[in-house]
Order: C-alpha cells, then sequence, then structure tokens
C-alpha cells in the first residue's frame, strides 16, 4: 500500500468471493423510483449534472474590462448587476444600431 492509499478496514477479497445466496435476496432492500430519482448518473467515469434545459441564446463567456465607476455603479444595484448590466449594453445597441 502507498502513502496515498487509505486502509478501509474491511477484506474486500472475502466480500468479492462472496456469492450471494437466494435467502440473502430477501435482506436486500427493494429499489424504488425515488432511489433512481435521486441516484446520480454517470457516462464512463464522468458525473453527468441535470440542471435546467439550455437556452436557445446560450450567453458567451468572456473576459472583459471595465471602469471601476462602470462595475460599482452595477454593483450598488444589488443581485442580478451582471444581468443588469446585459440589458443595458443591449438596450443601447437598439438606440445606435442605424447608427453603423
Amino acid at each position: 500500500m502507498n502513502g496515498k492509499s487509505k486502509n478501509i478496514g474491511s477484506d474486500l477479497k472475502k466480500v468479492d468471493a462472496h456469492a450471494i445466496q437466494p435467502e440473502e435476496y430477501e435482506e436486500l432492500p427493494e429499489l424504488t423510483d425515488e432511489f433512481f430519482d435521486e441516484a446520480d448518473e454517470y457516462r464512463g467515469n464522468k458525473l453527468v449534472r441535470g440542471g435546467r434545459p439550455k437556452a436557445k441564446n446560450r450567453k458567451i463567456l468572456l473576459s472583459i474590462r471595465y471602469s471601476p465607476e462602470v462595475v460599482e455603479y452595477f454593483r450598488s444595484t444589488g443581485e442580478g448587476w451582471q444581468a443588469r448590466m446585459d440589458e443595458a449594453l443591449k438596450e443601447w445597441i437598439k438606440e445606435h444600431r442605424s447608427e453603423r
């Protein structure tokens, strides 16, 4: 065993070698729909996350620099400030679209 391994205190070879007998099946709990609804889903070794459905017009992750006064103003408006900044920029585009 290397330094990173943990001793779990069980004889896994013995557990792996054990064959479940018919009378032991009575001891096993019945798996309900609720059990499967709450289960984690894996594809290979990767955990598949649920979450909300993807939006039609997904936003683009972008790194950008704003002046401190712009950020301070929008942050001071509270939770959702980034969405309000997005709306302000979209409104500016509507007003200035014909100037291009």
